[in-house]
């Protein structure tokens, strides 16, 4: 399902090209790599040799020069035809942006290139089983032992593991002259001793798996620090918001998805004398679901071109906004074609069942609305804090 954009002229056409790309594979392909227990690798690679899955890194390490804004499109128009990519979250948007503002020149050529390609991918290990989204309560710790790090603690509910070559983890250093712990990133090997991995059986339909990570006395070499050691908070929130943008780009073209279908269904589906649509009963909450996507839709470009533009902290506020009213506006519009589908939306045959999980994870995942409440309560309107 279409929509009327507001977009420049490069934009609309990497939104074209890309909605082409999602309609070659579609619904079809996205279910039949889950259901027989792989990895969507073919459109991956596709969109990678096409120059999507690296659209927003620089154009020196084999980027497209954009940025979250282009990147942002390419898997909102990749959900709206049934077969998100996940990973795009992770590997190019999150890491990828970490390394490319804060990594060393070798750690630019080292990962960039093939990240951009898709040759490489990267996961992202932030939460804890005790932390949850509190990212001050992180309790994996990096140690010097000479010019090495050893790095120990416990990741969960980290995405794609088995397909990453390597795994951004968030980890905490001692500040000598505070003694306080500050949040600092580095770059793990999937083969590093030390380093292991555990499948989270989930409810969710999905490519993408969970895993539990554990990290025993892993040892890294001293480039495997990306950025400033005392850079803190900066770095992680550096990655933090693209990830946001990027969940609310997938959950507006899950919900477009869905409402597409729904859409479809009632104009087509007649039990009395006209099609189903004609009822207002059925045609408003439909209309309604689809004005809270486009609503979700304004605030997550205006997050993407603040982050772009280099604005952090307003694209911080944005970002959750975002994240929320995408994640709000998926779960009605997946909830309203289920019940405008009646038992067919039930069926396999549609495909939209799969999406009612689905679509809750843009609630809770990667921090809950709750909390995306609290910063707004706290950041936004200056009310006192109740922890």
């Amino acid at each position: 399902m279409t929509s009327t954009t507001i977009e420049n002229p490069e934009h609309k056409a990497l939104r074209e090209a890309v909605a082409a790309l999602g309609k070659r594979y579609g619904r079809a392909y996205f279910t039949a790599v889950v259901r027989d227990g792989k990895h969507p690798d073919e459109l991956w690679a596709e969109a990678g040799k096409l120059g999507y899955l690296g659209v927003n890194l620089p154009e020196a390490y084999g980027g497209g020069g954009g940025g979250i804004a282009e990147l942002s499109i390419v898997l909102e128009e990749l959900g709206a035809a049934g077969c998100p990519l996940l990973l795009l979250v992770v590997s190019p948007a999150i890491c990828g942006t970490v390394i490319s503002r804060f990594g060393t020149e070798a750690q630019k050529r080292r990962w960039l290139p093939g990240l951009a390609d898709g040759s490489l991918r990267m996961a992202f290990g932030i939460t804890e089983p005790d932390a949850g989204s509190n990212s001050h309560r992180i309790t994996t710790t990096a140690r010097r032992d000479g010019a090495d790090w050893l790095l120990t603690g416990r990741k969960v509910f980290i995405s794609g593991v088995d397909v990453a070559d390597a795994t951004l983890i968030v980890g905490r250093t001692e500040d000598a002259r505070t003694g306080r712990l500050k949040p600092c990133l580095f770059t793990v090997p999937r083969d590093a001793q030390g380093f292991s991995h555990r499948l989270i059986p989930m409810e969710v339909e999905a490519p993408e798996k969970q895993f539990e990570l554990v990290l025993d006395d892993v040892r890294l070499p001293a480039d495997a620090l990306v950025g400033d050691e005392d850079a803190g908070l900066l770095q992680l929130f550096a990655g933090l918001n693209p990830e946001r943008i990027m969940t609310a780009a997938f959950a507006i073209g899950m919900g477009r998805y869905a409402l597409g279908q729904a859409v479809e269904y009632a104009r087509t589906r007649t039990v009395w004398k006209e099609p189903i649509g004609a009822h207002q009963a059925v045609a408003h909450p439909l209309a309604q679901a689809h004005i809270e996507l486009e609503l979700a839709r304004l605030m997550t470009e205006k997050a993407a071109r603040l982050y772009d533009a280099g604005d952090d902290t307003g694209a911080g506020e944005a970002a959750n906004m975002a994240k929320y009213a995408a994640g709000e506006a998926a779960v009605k519009a997946v909830d309203q074609a289920v019940h405008t589908l009646g038992g067919n939306g039930l069926t396999t045959e549609f495909g939209l069942a799969s999406l009612i999980t689905g679509a809750r994870v843009a609630r809770i995942a990667p921090v809950s609305r709750e909390m995306i409440l609290n910063f707004v309560s706290h950041q936004t309107l200056g009310l006192p804090k109740s922890y």
